[in-house]
């Protein structure tokens, strides 16, 4: 028995080192058993509930900034490092959807892009210059949005960034931004 519960232990860990942000339930039903037993693992692995996770991670990230501020930011930093990649979560709430469909607005879907894109930037100034979007399925209350911002190129002050957001592997949206540095940082920084 306490094999069986170790060995469900360390499957829980490597889950959670691959998608620190997965749900208790979600976890049950990965290992196969009751969101009870995940959050008795979770505590006698000194885990922490997904919103803790999810604070102890943002906070990390939040100090990288420079193009913006932490207020500014649309969705939750989890993952940055400049002028490379960063990686941020929306979690959709009442106040974001259409009241009668429970579809998300779609200006949350593009402000969690833009201000990833320019986070992404390693500037004190940026700014959006040009966007080209595609919505691809709709957003409902409840969903949790990953977005995946990534660097293609930089010549001088301009930088192309693609973001791709997704709800449970499945491409909700995706932009290409062109962003523009006024401030660039120097290289002594």
């Amino acid at each position: 028995m306490a094999a069986n519960r170790n060995a469900r232990r360390k499957q829980l860990q490597n889950l959670l080192a691959e998608d620190p942000f997965l749900t208790d339930q979600q976890l049950a039903e990965l290992l196969e058993v009751s969101v009870a037993t995940i959050r008795l693992d979770r505590m006698a692995l000194s885990i922490p509930e997904l919103r803790e996770r999810t604070k102890t991670i943002a906070s990390k990230n939040y100090s990288k900034l420079k193009a913006l501020e932490g207020t500014e930011v649309i969705g939750e930093i989890i993952d940055l490092e400049l002028g490379k990649f960063a990686i941020s979560i929306l979690s959709v709430q009442d106040d974001m959807v259409f009241e009668r469909t429970q579809i998300l607005r779609g200006h949350h879907l593009f402000a969690q892009a833009n201000s990833l894109a320019v986070a992404l930037v390693n500037a004190n100034v940026a700014l959006t210059a040009k966007a080209n979007v595609r919505y691809y399925i709709p957003v409902k209350n409840g969903d949790r949005v990953i977005a995946k911002a990534a660097l293609v190129s930089e010549k001088g002050s301009r930088s192309e960034i693609i973001v791709e957001s997704k709800v449970n592997q499945e491409m909700v949206f995706r932009g290409e931004f062109t962003v523009v540095a006024l401030e660039k940082e120097s290289d002594s920084n």
